[in-house]
């Protein structure tokens, strides 16, 4: 099959199967990307999802990094189309029928219930994400550390504990001579 078709394929099913944002679906993205079509290492899905979570805007739009990766400008345009267009159509659409159910009590029911489903498929992400990153007791700890940070430290902005969490590891990286030739 053509591979820009398979690129649509893939991040079109991804789009539909993101309830909850796409951190929901980022164990099938690994799974699709990384294990069925061989598209990307472990370490360059890992290095994707990174630089997605420090750029400006939505974290998912590491879609056109991996499209481009895949077959250049054609794939990131491809992969962006599929991943955003079925889940915007989808959300307008729903978000119609939503409003004019507005005060029915199902619709504060529904709302409970996938509470806990969206959470479920974001640990799960996380996790994916923690398998690829973690892989010693170095990343562990600096793991934990700014995990504790984040969660105690409430004022602090996220972000300042997960670029210290990786000037750590980087100084780490540099001391111990790995990656030199």
């Amino acid at each position: 099959m053509n591979e820009n078709l398979s690129v649509l394929g893939v991040f079109s099913l991804l789009s539909v199967l993101a309830v909850g944002g796409g951190a929901a679906v980022l164990p099938e993205t690994k799974a699709l990307v990384v294990g069925a079509h061989h598209w990307l290492t472990d370490d360059q899905f890992r290095d994707i999802y990174g630089l997605g979570q420090v750029v400006p805007g939505p974290n998912m739009l590491m879609v056109l990094v991996i499209g481009y990766h895949v077959t250049g400008y054609l794939g990131a345009l491809l992969a962006f189309l599929g991943f955003f267009v079925p889940a915007g159509a989808i959300s307008w659409g729903a978000s119609r029928v939503w409003d004019h159910f507005e005060g029915s009590p199902w619709r504060g029911a529904l709302q409970r219930g996938l509470a806990p489903l969206v959470v479920g498929l974001m640990a799960a992400g996380t996790v994916s994400i923690a398998r690829t990153a973690i892989d010693g007791a170095t990343t562990i700890a600096i793991a934990i550390a700014v995990f504790a940070g984040v969660y105690f430290a409430k004022r602090v902005n996220p972000a300042l504990f997960v670029l210290a969490g990786g000037l750590v590891g980087l100084a780490l990286l540099s001391g111990t001579g790995a990656g030199q030739p």
